[in-house]
């Protein structure tokens, strides 16, 4: 007899029933997809189109934080708030270099110190001011000290206009001879404008909470 045979329907179908690249996305039932048909690690980012995953598609708790990069954004809040900030002073009183946040009120022109206005309340910040050696530029300062106080702290009375603030922070940057005593081009060292040859070059931190603004 002759006839006609069917196959038995089992209900199952798997991948070697299916060719490669014919089933498409109006092919699936919307939700019929879960995370335990998707094998861990097998999706990367070129199987997700831009801007289809929301943050309501994210699982709390689901990304690991050492797994995911610092936007610059929070970084830049992260160091404001608890890192070091710092900024390079040249001989002419002017910010060469810094993370962000600094500016100059009156550098060697007033006196010999420098106020600089952080951009944060330092009163209550840690702050520090080391000499940078520069022995190429003609001004031959090695080496020195630094005293560094917070404009606006009550045992601080900086004179420049402008200067007396929370926000403001003086550096006294002095050498030394080599008998240890101070020099300067005045009888009282660091009360006046220093010549160029006495000018310092320093580094200048801040460190802990702070608010840029």
């Amino acid at each position: 007899m002759g006839g006609v045979s069917y196959a038995v329907a089992t209900g199952s179908i798997d991948s070697r029933e299916i060719k490669d690249n014919t089933i498409r996305a109006q092919d699936i039932r919307q939700n019929a997809v879960t995370a335990s048909e998707i094998k861990r690690r097998s999706l990367d980012g070129t199987d997700i189109k831009i801007e289809r995953v929301g943050g309501n598609a994210v699982k709390e708790q689901v990304l690991e934080v050492d797994k995911l990069k610092q936007v610059p954004s929070a970084k830049t809040a992260d160091l404001a708030a608890n890192g070091t900030r710092w900024a390079l002073v040249n001989e002419q009183g002017q910010i060469e270099q810094q993370t962000g946040g600094f500016t100059i009120v009156n550098c060697y022109a007033a006196n010999a110190n420098c106020y600089i206005n952080a951009g944060s309340d330092v009163t209550k910040s840690g702050i520090h001011a080391q000499i940078s050696v520069a022995n190429t530029d003609g001004i031959a300062i090695l080496s020195g000290e630094t005293g560094t106080a917070a404009c606006g702290a009550a045992t601080v009375a900086c004179a420049p206009p402008a200067t007396e603030s929370n926000d403001v922070l003086v550096v006294a940057p002095r050498t030394r001879d080599d008998t240890g005593a101070l020099t300067g081009t005045a009888p009282t060292p660091g009360t006046t404008p220093p010549a160029a040859a006495d000018a310092a070059r320093f580094y200048v931190f801040v460190t802990g909470p702070s608010n840029l603004k």
